[in-house]
């Protein structure tokens, strides 16, 4: 008799964990919400003006930014840590937080006041567009804070729930404010219908956990607050400079129309981040378990076996770029293309980074992050200054790949001194295999640009890829196996 596939997954499901359960549905809400994000990109860059879409790409770089000042990301890690510490008095401990973060985003918000047209100048932005800002960082730590308890207290469904609907709504409110032409100026419309979700959706959650926990300020819950979060901003800030100081600096240079290009080919070359977050959160217990019980065993093969994977990933990518950015764009954002490869290639060695660090967050050896943060920002920002003034916004995608090129050794360098005080050895990779994926990909997206306008020559190469993964199939099928165990 056989079985019905159906019935058996469903059993299979039931016999889960609450834990597994709740991690394959944070899991697929993530992927779902990537999708989302991706699939709306198309249709907003041939609704807006490319001048408005990069005022738009503007506008979020700036509010990353803000928003790690104002909230000084207490809804991460530190409030992990605080769900276990203070785990009988949850609810007022979220009420305080919400209090502390709005305290700080007033303060900040004082000094806009005091000086707005320099702000706005420094910004960029007018003052309607600053002000949505400023509502909306005053709103987004409210959810933050509620779907961090959930997480931790593994209630899946509401999450889930709540992520999906204001995903989806989002984008739609989105669509019809912009279609119709709601506002004047498309950008601000497409902006002010995210504030409304957001207020809709957070304010809701913000009003619901200050009735829970009855209070504002709890020295104690600021105090321990403030004391995890404060050091760790100048890394958290790095980063987010990292990522978006590229806009900012473009804009300066050129206009918010070379923004919009450029952020949709960004975007793009992010796209191998969908594959990479999948394999980080599936690998991290391995690599634990293996540093737990000092088995340095199957980590060099399996090491190599994912990057050679991912590396495979973004040439694929870097391949189809032109057809990629047409999709994504219009004919307008051609001249993107040339920005896929080095964003893509920085994907790389961002997981490189990720595999190479994951000692330091081990042996709770982290010191070593926020310097090397810091000089990436600082480097990136100097970088961009120079070498889009000379060679243009393309210039910002190299430059990009540089930084995390430097940020991936440098945490090589240190997660092996650290292995080799903790574990004895630090010859756990294989070197010239990582060396030689990493230099021929550099090479490929160096020179993968040239044959942009030869599309037989670039789905020849795709094909011989194809080839390859099918000869070198029961290796690719062994590594996705250990991966799955």
């Amino acid at each position: 008799m056989k079985t019905n596939p159906t019935r058996a997954l469903k059993k299979k499901y039931d016999s889960m964990s609450i834990q597994a359960k709740a991690a394959a549905w944070f899991v697929f809400c993530s992927f779902l919400q990537k999708g989302i994000s991706f699939i709306t990109v198309p249709i907003f860059t041939r609704l807006l003006s490319t001048e408005e879409y990069g005022t738009y790409s503007l506008y979020i770089s700036w509010l990353q930014i803000l928003t790690i000042i104002t909230t000084l990301n207490l809804s991460y890690g530190v409030l992990d840590n605080a769900m276990s510490k203070f785990d009988s008095d949850r609810s007022r401990y979220i009420s305080a937080m919400q209090g502390l973060t709005i305290t700080i985003t007033t303060i900040v918000f004082a000094v806009y006041l005091c000086a707005m047209g320099f702000w706005e100048s420094v910004l960029r932005l007018s003052r309607p567009f600053v002000l949505l800002m400023f509502f909306e960082v005053y709103l987004v730590p409210g959810l933050s804070f509620w779907s961090g308890r959930e997480k931790f207290e593994y209630h899946y469904k509401k999450l889930v729930f709540v992520t999906l609907a204001k995903s989806i709504t989002n984008p739609v409110l989105g669509i019809i404010f912009v279609y119709w032409k709601v506002f004047s100026d498309k950008a601000f419309g497409r902006i002010i219908s995210s504030v409304i979700i957001d207020l809709i959706v957070c304010g809701s959650i913000i009003v619901f956990q200050f009735i829970k926990g009855k209070t504002f300020y709890i020295k104690k819950y600021w105090k321990y607050g403030l004391s995890l979060a404060l050091p760790m901003i100048p890394h958290y800030l790095s980063g987010t400079i990292l990522n978006q100081g590229d806009r900012i600096v473009i804009e300066r240079l050129i206009d918010k129309s070379t923004v919009a290009y450029y952020s949709v080919a960004y975007s793009i070359g992010m796209l191998v981040q969908i594959f990479t977050h999948a394999v980080n959160s599936a690998t991290t217990p391995w690599f634990y378990n293996k540093f737990k019980n000092k088995d340095i065993s199957d980590i060099s093969k399996t090491v190599s076996g994912l990057l050679l994977f991912v590396a495979g990933i973004c040439i694929c990518i870097m391949t189809l770029s032109p057809e990629l950015v047409s999709i994504f764009g219009s004919a307008e954002y051609e001249a993107g293309a040339y920005v896929v490869p080095p964003v893509a290639a920085s994907v790389y060695y961002i997981f490189m980074y990720y595999i190479f660090s994951l000692p330091e967050f081990y042996f709770e050896k982290t010191s070593f992050m926020f310097v090397a943060s810091l000089v990436a920002a600082i480097v990136n920002i100097g970088l961009n200054f120079l070498f889009v003034r000379w060679f243009g916004f393309v210039a910002a995608g190299y430059t990009t790949l540089v930084c995390y090129v430097l940020y991936g050794v440098g945490h090589y360098i240190i997660g092996n001194r650290i292995l080799k005080a903790s574990i004895g050895t630090s010859k756990i990779y294989d070197m010239k295999v990582v060396t030689g994926i990493s230099v021929l990909l550099i090479a490929y997206t160096i020179c993968i640009s040239f044959f942009f306008d030869y599309c037989l020559i670039r789905y020849g190469i795709l094909m011989v890829g194809v080839l390859i993964a099918i000869v070198k199939r029961k290796t690719i099928v062994s590594l996705l196996v250990r991966n799955k165990n």
